[in-house]
C-alpha cells in the first residue's frame, strides 16, 4: 500500500510527538522510512501524586512506556519532555474556570494551541529540528500563498477542528504524515511495520478526566443549590446543585419536578445560580459572536461567506461574516443552529481549508427577556 505523501526534504530533522497510540507510531515510522532524521518525544502531563492513574491511556505513564518501545522498534531516539506546569496553567485551570463561569470549554483545542503547536514547536526549533510531526488526521498543503491546513481524507477522523488556534507562523514547521490516510490504512501500516500499537484501542475521553466531566468538576468546584426556571415564565420547575454541572442544549438528567414536554437548558447564569430551561426552539440561534480569534490567512483574505463548525461532531454550515478583526468576529448562519454554547469553538472553513476560528462568546439572537423572579428558599420554590 502506498504511504502518505510527506513534505519533501529527506535528511532533515523532525521532532515527532508520540502519544503511545497507533497514529503517532505510524507517523514516526513513515518519517523514518522516507529518510528523515526522527526524534520521538512525548509531553509529560501527569502529576507526581496519587492521581497519576486518572490520566487516560493517551497521556499516562503506560503510554509513555509504549511510546518508548515503539521508538525502539522504529529505531529512533525518544525523550520524555516535562510539560506538567504548562498543562496545569493552560489546560486544567482554564477548564475549571470556564465551567465555573457557566461556559462549556474544549480542553483539546487549548492543548493543541497553547502546548503542542506553540510550546512544542519552540522546543523543536531549539533542538535544531526542521519540523514537528504529529498523528493528527489533517492535511498540509503548500500553495503559492504559503502553508495551508486542510481536512484529513478520513471524514470520520478529521481533526482540523482542534487546530484553529495554531499560530500562523508555526504552519510551515508542522507535518501530518497520516493526514491522507484512513484509519484502517494506518492500522494496516502499523501491522506491516510490526508496531506493538497496531491494534491499540483509541482514546475517547478527556485525558485528565478519569470518569465523567461532572464528577471531575465536582472535586474542584463547590456545589451550590439553586433553582431551575422556565425561560418563558420564570416558574421554578426544579433544583440543581451548581450551574457547572449543566451545558447548553442538555435535556437529560435535569431532575425537574414534573414535565410534560422535553426541556432543554437554554441559559446558565452563575451570578444568580440559575439554570434556565425551555423548548427546543429556545435553543436555536441565528448567529454568534466569537473572541480570541486566530486566522490562518491574512485577515483581508477572509471570505465574506464561509462555513463554520460550532461543535466537533456537528456539520459545518454556511455563514456570512458580519464583522471580523484581530480580536474576534460575528457571523450570521444560513440556517439557525442548536445549542451554540459559549466556551466552545467556532471554527472557520472554506471547503476543506481551515481558515481559523475563535471562542464562542454569545449568541447573536438575544435570549427572551428573563422573567422577573422573587427571591426565596429552595423549599419555597416548589
Amino acid at each position: 500500500m502506498a504511504a502518505a505523501a510527506i513534505q519533501p526534504g529527506a535528511g532533515k530533522k523532525v521532532l515527532c510527538a508520540m502519544s503511545g497510540g497507533v497514529d503517532s507510531s505510524v507517523s514516526a515510522a513513515l518519517l523514518k522510512e522516507q529518510g528523515y532524521s526522527v526524534v520521538g518525544a512525548m509531553m509529560r502531563f501527569w502529576p507526581d501524586d496519587k492521581r497519576t492513574d486518572t490520566f487516560d491511556s493517551c497521556c499516562s505513564p503506560d503510554a509513555a512506556y509504549e511510546a518508548r518501545r515503539v521508538a525502539d522498534q522504529v529505531g529512533v531516539p525518544f525523550y520524555l519532555l516535562d510539560y506538567r506546569e504548562q498543562f496545569q496553567r493552560h489546560i486544567v485551570g482554564p477548564f475549571l474556570a470556564e465551567y465555573a463561569a457557566g461556559r462549556t470549554p474544549n480542553p483539546c483545542v487549548n492543548c493543541n494551541t497553547k502546548v503542542k503547536f506553540d510550546e512544542l514547536v519552540k522546543k523543536a526549533r531549539l533542538l535544531g529540528c526542521d519540523y514537528v510531526a504529529t498523528g493528527h488526521y489533517v492535511k498540509r498543503i503548500d500553495g503559492p500563498q504559503g502553508t495551508e491546513f486542510h481536512r484529513g481524507d478520513d471524514p470520520r477522523k478529521d481533526q482540523t477542528y482542534f487546530l484553529w488556534g495554531t499560530p500562523i507562523s508555526a504552519l510551515p514547521y508542522i507535518l501530518f504524515p497520516v493526514g491522507t490516510l484512513e484509519k484502517p490504512q494506518v492500522r494496516q501500516l502499523a501491522e506491516g511495520y510490526g508496531l506493538l500499537t497496531a491494534q491499540k484501542p483509541e482514546s475517547q475521553n478527556i485525558c485528565f478526566v478519569p470518569g465523567t466531566v461532572q464528577d471531575f468538576v465536582a472535586e474542584y468546584l463547590p456545589r451550590a443549590s439553586g433553582f431551575i426556571r422556565e425561560i418563558a415564565s420564570g416558574e421554578v420547575v426544579g433544583e440543581h446543585s451548581g450551574t457547572q454541572f449543566y451545558t447548553l442544549g442538555q435535556k437529560k438528567g435535569l431532575g425537574l419536578y414534573r414535565s410534560h414536554h422535553v426541556r432543554h437548558v437554554v441559559h446558565l447564569d452563575p451570578a444568580s445560580n440559575t439554570v434556565w430551561v425551555g423548548d427546543h426552539a429556545d435553543c436555536l440561534w441565528t448567529g454568534l459572536r466569537a473572541s480570541g480569534a486566530n486566522y490562518l490567512l491574512p485577515l483581508h483574505d477572509l471570505p465574506e461567506v464561509l462555513e463554520v463548525q460550532v461543535r466537533y461532531r456537528s456539520q459545518p454550515v454556511r455563514a456570512r461574516v458580519l464583522r471580523a478583526d484581530e480580536q474576534g468576529f460575528e457571523l450570521a448562519f444560513e440556517e439557525a443552529q442548536f445549542a451554540v454554547a459559549p466556551g466552545q469553538s467556532a471554527v472557520l472553513y472554506s471547503g476543506t481549508r481551515l481558515l481559523g476560528g475563535g471562542l464562542i462568546e454569545d449568541h447573536v439572537r438575544d435570549l427572551p427577556a428573563l422573567p422577573a423572579v422573587k427571591e426565596g428558599t429552595l423549599a419555597a420554590g416548589r
